[in-house]
């Protein structure tokens, strides 16, 4: 499994990173967000979907589990935080197997239900305010993206 870490240095340099990221994803791509309260989530998911070309406001989708919105891309951006069984018929792979990106923040809580060829990425704050974003995956697409986001 091939690992990347990167530390942003504020919210400007976290979008930054998920806006560059963005520029290699195609359709049906999933992207498991994990990280603390305060982390910086949202602002990976506001950095991505600019990325995509999308205009209006992003915000986390905490009680509504599922926010759309159109870009390049359709973006579905998932907050399953509150989701205690992922059993739980809520249709979510009808997103993870359609034609958009999905980000899924606490990802962990619905990880049997994911794709094999999902991206993990994990924020943690550090304690000078960084952000340490490490991604992960086993699949060689994104393996070559995060030696390639990595040596940037």
């Amino acid at each position: 499994m091939e690992r990347c870490i990167i530390v942003t240095r504020g919210e400007k340099e976290t979008k930054e990173l998920a806006a560059k990221l963005a520029s290699f994803l195609k359709p049906g791509d999933v992207l498991a967000l994990e990280g603390d309260l305060g982390a910086g989530k949202t602002t990976f998911a506001k950095g991505l979907a600019g990325g995509l070309g999308i205009q209006e406001p992003v915000d986390s989708p905490t009680f509504t589990i599922i926010k759309e919105y159109e870009g390049k891309l359709p973006f579905y951006h998932m907050d399953v935080y509150r989701i205690e069984e992922p059993e739980e018929e809520l249709g979510l792979e009808e997103y993870f197997y359609g034609d958009g990106i999905c980000l899924v923040e606490w990802a962990s809580q619905v990880k049997p239900l994911l794709p094999e060829e999902t991206l993990w990425l994990s924020i943690t704050v550090q304690a000078d305010g960084d952000r340490r974003i490490e991604m992960a995956s086993g699949h060689p697409r994104w393996n070559s993206l995060c030696k390639e986001l990595c040596q940037a």
